[in-house]
């Protein structure tokens, strides 16, 4: 019985979530389209050399996912990001005093990160059409 769910643990893979991080979703999904499909290290590589600013959250959430996939679920080898997206999370409502007595809204956004790491399989080709 063991076995099985960890059999099934692994094919599902490692999952991280990191929530309520102040920037953005959108200028998260950018850092986040650099790095879906990625091996884990290369994806690792090409944050830490990003300026993007979110790139600093996604790295330390891909690191995460990369330890859970060796401590929790027990996946050895190389791992490949099979899923990485952003959702939005609440947006904090601030007012700004403008001109003659107004005041205009200011949305400060936040975001809910997810990456799933996976073993690579050596007989599947990523990037490959045919």
């Amino acid at each position: 019985m063991a076995k099985k769910v960890e059999k099934m643990m692994e094919s599902k893979g490692a999952k991280a979530v990191a929530k309520y991080i102040r920037v953005s979703p959108r200028k998260m999904r950018m850092a986040v389209d650099l790095i879906r499909g990625k091996e884990v290290e290369e994806a690792i590589n090409m944050l830490k050399f990003c300026s993007m600013s979110a790139a600093k959250d996604v790295a330390k959430v891909v690191n995460s996912a990369k330890s859970n996939a060796e401590t929790n679920v027990g996946i050895e080898g190389s791992l490949y990001i099979s899923e990485a997206y952003v959702d939005e999370g609440p947006t904090l409502k601030r007012f700004r005093p403008r001109a003659m007595g107004r005041a205009s809204r200011i949305n400060k956004r936040t975001s809910h990160i997810t990456v799933v790491v996976r073993k690579q399989e050596e007989e599947i080709k990523r990037g490959s059409k045919g």
